[in-house]
């Protein structure tokens, strides 16, 4: 088996205690270890559903160049559900829907590579993807037993990230974990280096993304289900998931995090409006959105247009503050220390600490952070504001359904009792 595979397999294997992989042999890790930080890029199942095709998503990727969106981070895109064609070939092979995707798949690899991103795709490990379930998209193309092929036919493409999502009403928690640790070890022996993104929660009762850690059998594995631009929508862990619904799922579900194994709280809404019926969220509740999803070191894939997106939702996205949160090295996750309405989340950082003042509220609040809670010493502290700029006390006006992050640097650490 090829050193990379191999290494693959044992930045795994490290991140939990789950079904060892087939073959554990050891290795040197890879230069740079797929998603040792959180995965950032974009999709296009939030604002686009199965309306997908090749101009659609090269102009996306274009203007993820042109904003900034790939200079600040997000470089995977990320095409999901309905890029296929609805059967496979003669010698069973995956291929791109010819009308959709003239060029292929691969071509369209090359032209997120050239531009210095990284190609993600879609598939589902039973006989149809979400979108043949539900009748959405025709045919019956997914992976089933072909793990193997399939694995050598993306790598053959150069993809970079696998999104593989359940999307089947029967079975067992085991039988998901069998084949997604199938699909795990497919990518692993073709040699490339793929971030694989799991869905284990998908037309699955008892939410085992949220109950059960899938460290070792993938990168990412989503804790909740589907998330729609709204704020509450009323659902603990069902569909649809609103923005406060799944902060609420996340109180408890840090110490399964750390390099190479993230929770996936779903993707982004910041910046999509008018999608299934929601009118989208307001300015405070995607700034909670995307401050929250950096305090439980989430990956960021956007699901926006960025051909058309706002000053506003391109500055919060690429903000440097909010995105450093995210993407710290440490690879830890933050715990609630405060609950009720104004709650206080504290995040270890490797330089530091990051602390949410979150208002779940609906009414602006004064949300103040005890440095006990903290862990911190007795005496007032210092921390800088990351929606301001500002440097003060641990303390903010937090609009209704908002957040500030504040940041306490290690290197300031010896002067926090100087007020």
């Amino acid at each position: 088996m090829p050193s990379v595979a191999l290494a693959l397999l044992a930045v795994l294997a490290l991140a939990g205690t789950s079904a060892p992989p087939r073959d554990t042999a050891a290795a040197a890790p890879l230069p740079v270890p797929p998603a040792a930080t959180p995965p950032m890029g974009w999709n296009s199942w939030n604002t686009f559903g199965c309306d997908i095709d090749e101009a659609k998503i090269r102009g996306v990727a274009d203007a993820m160049v042109a904003s900034g969106m790939r200079d600040a981070g997000y470089r995977y895109v990320v095409v999901d559900d309905c890029w296929y064609e609805p059967e496979r070939d003669a010698a069973g092979n995956l291929r791109a829907d010819r009308a959709r995707f003239p060029g292929g798949m691969a071509a369209l690899g090359d032209y997120l590579h050239a531009r210095g991103l990284r190609f993600g795709i879609y598939l589902s490990p039973n006989v149809r993807t979400c979108a043949q379930r539900t009748g959405a998209y025709p045919g019956a193309t997914g992976s089933g037993d072909r793990e193997v092929q399939d694995a050598r036919t993306f790598a053959s493409w150069g993809v970079d990230y696998l999104k593989y999502d359940w999307c089947s009403g029967g079975g067992s928690t085991r039988n998901v974990r069998a084949a997604f640790t199938a699909m795990r070890d497919a990518l692993a022996a073709t040699g490339r280096p793929i971030v694989f993104s799991t869905n284990p929660n998908s037309n699955f009762p008892g939410e085992p993304g949220e109950s059960e850690s899938w460290c070792g059998i993938a990168h990412l594995a989503r804790t909740t289900e589907d998330i729609q631009p709204v704020w509450d929508s009323g659902n603990r862990n069902a569909h649809p998931m609103g923005v406060r619904n799944i902060i609420e799922v996340h109180n408890g579900l840090a110490d399964r995090v750390r390099p190479g194994c993230w929770n996936d709280p779903d993707m982004l809404e910041v910046g999509v409006h008018g999608v299934n019926g929601y009118a989208g969220l307001t300015p405070d509740e995607e700034r909670t959105h995307l401050s929250m999803w950096a305090m439980f070191a989430a990956p960021l894939i956007a699901g926006n247009d960025p051909r058309t997106m706002s000053e506003a939702d391109r500055a919060l996205l690429t903000d440097p503050d909010l995105l450093a949160v995210d993407q710290d090295p440490l690879g830890a996750a933050a715990r609630q220390v405060r609950g009720g309405d104004h709650q206080v989340w504290a995040k270890p950082l490797h330089d530091g600490t990051a602390i949410a003042l979150y208002n779940r509220g609906d009414t602006p609040a004064r949300i103040t952070a005890d440095p006990a809670e903290l862990g911190l010493p007795a005496g007032p502290h210092r921390a800088r504001n990351l929606t301001d700029g500002t440097t003060g006390p641990l303390t903010a006006e937090v609009p209704a359904h908002g957040t500030v992050l504040l940041r306490i640097d290690r290197a300031g650490v010896a002067m926090l009792g100087n007020g």
